[in-house]
């Protein structure tokens, strides 16, 4: 197994989570009857550039990416995180009808749409055919295509250059991370700025145990020593960052092209390298030290589910999130503990989870079976959960999350 940004040998295991399914395989009916596919869910870092990557591929991104069920526009946290974003970069930036925005991966148009609305040109670049559809549906105008260098070739070729090229939470999706950063350096203007943000960010990452953000599709898992590593190769320098409580902690980079002198270096890229020099992560040992973390964390799940179900407590889930399909299958908590668990999103209603075979509800199932414990699955989303869910409490309801440490509320 080589790294697949700078093909040193991987030896050091940061955490081995066994045999797992794809965490967004959700099942329908029929599904049950067939045998499901397994794949070895492990994670390396690499001594030489500190990526820490998934050990190998086990499907092909087309056949993961190509049909999707996360729909961004479910989320009301989301999506006052996203649109606070546009406000900031139009104001921070300048952004007019002279700009063109690209999103790479821009799921139903949820970001773009902010933009369109202030006049300022855009197009999304959506592999998930289901998805992009719909965008297009919502006047986003998005290209159903993968991204990386042939992508920026065939854009650049129609007249397409990137003023502002966002990237959320795609960049840990990406197998070939070669392929992708040299498709930005094509696609971004001489002067243009591209926004990275990912969740699989190592400082919390690691702080509070994020082991069930681990799962087939993320393929790699960064700190701003790594990135900046993979990117700087490419000439391409990271000129701010800020640090974000979204998804339980995720970083955003601004990037510019190293000959963009008109744009200054900001002190925060110093100093949160510094922090982060500061926390070990250029230690190996502290990356192999997780796998512990992992396993003392799956003993306090196991212990609260044995206490619940020792005293005759009805346990559901909210949420089906990829996060939630880790933790289950790791914990090995099927329905004799979680009977059900319920979600916003019509689209994952009346399926079934990868590998525990869960059932999906409606969140009004909930009211009508009132159980003494709902699991937030979605813990990244908690607050707003609640707020959906609060009546829970007029029959003697508690919440319960287990990240970062188990709570009883």
């Amino acid at each position: 197994m080589e790294c697949r940004f700078c093909n040193e040998k991987l030896i050091h295991c940061m955490v081995d989570l066994g045999m797992s399914p794809l965490a967004n395989g959700y099942l329908d009916a029929k599904s049950l009857e067939k045998k499901e596919s397994f794949y070895p869910l492990r994670v390396f870092v690499c001594h030489k550039c500190l990526l820490v990557q998934l050990s190998e591929n086990v499907e092909e991104p087309k056949k993961i990416f190509s049909e999707y069920l996360y729909f961004s526009s479910f989320s009301k946290t989301w999506l006052k995180h996203t649109e606070e974003f546009a406000n900031k970069a139009i104001e921070k930036f300048r952004l007019d009808e002279n700009n063109q925005i690209i999103e790479i991966a821009s799921n139903d148009g949820y970001l773009l749409r902010h933009f369109k609305n202030k006049n300022i040109p855009i197009l999304g670049i959506e592999p998930a055919s289901n998805i992009s559809k719909i965008a297009e549906e919502r006047g986003i105008k998005t290209i159903n295509k993968f991204f990386g260098i042939k992508t920026a070739n065939e854009l650049k070729m129609e007249g397409y250059g990137a003023d502002l090229l966002v990237a959320i939470n795609v960049m840990p999706h990406v197998p070939d991370i070669q392929d992708f950063v040299e498709g930005i350096k094509i696609i971004l203007n001489k002067n243009g700025i591209c926004m990275i943000q990912f969740s699989t960010y190592m400082l919390p990452f690691i702080h509070d145990t994020e082991f069930d953000s681990i799962y087939h599709e993320h393929f790699s898992y960064f700190s701003l020593l790594s990135i900046q590593k993979i990117l700087n190769n490419f000439k391409l320098i990271i000129f701010d960052v800020e640090e974000l409580s979204i998804h339980g902690g995720s970083l955003r980079i601004y990037v510019k092209h190293e000959e963009n002198t008109k744009i200054k270096n900001e002190e925060r890229v110093n100093e949160l390298i510094e922090k982060e020099v500061n926390a070990g992560l250029t230690v190996i040992s502290n990356y192999e030290d997780f796998s512990q973390q992992v396993n003392d964390t799956k003993i306090k799940i196991w212990n609260f589910f044995s206490s619940a179900i020792k005293n005759n407590k009805k346990i559901v889930g909210y949420g089906a999130p990829a996060k939630g399909n880790t933790m289950l299958n790791f914990c090995g908590i099927g329905k004799e503990l979680l009977e059900y668990t319920v979600d916003i999103s019509p689209h994952k209603q009346g399926l079934f989870l990868p590998g525990t075979h869960i059932p999906i509800k409606k969140p009004e199932m909930i009211k009508q079976t009132k159980p003494d414990y709902v699991l937030i699955l979605s813990w990244n989303f908690r607050n707003e959960i609640i707020e959906q869910m609060n009546y829970i409490r007029e029959w003697g309801g508690k919440f319960v999350v287990l990240h970062p440490k188990i709570e009883i509320f």
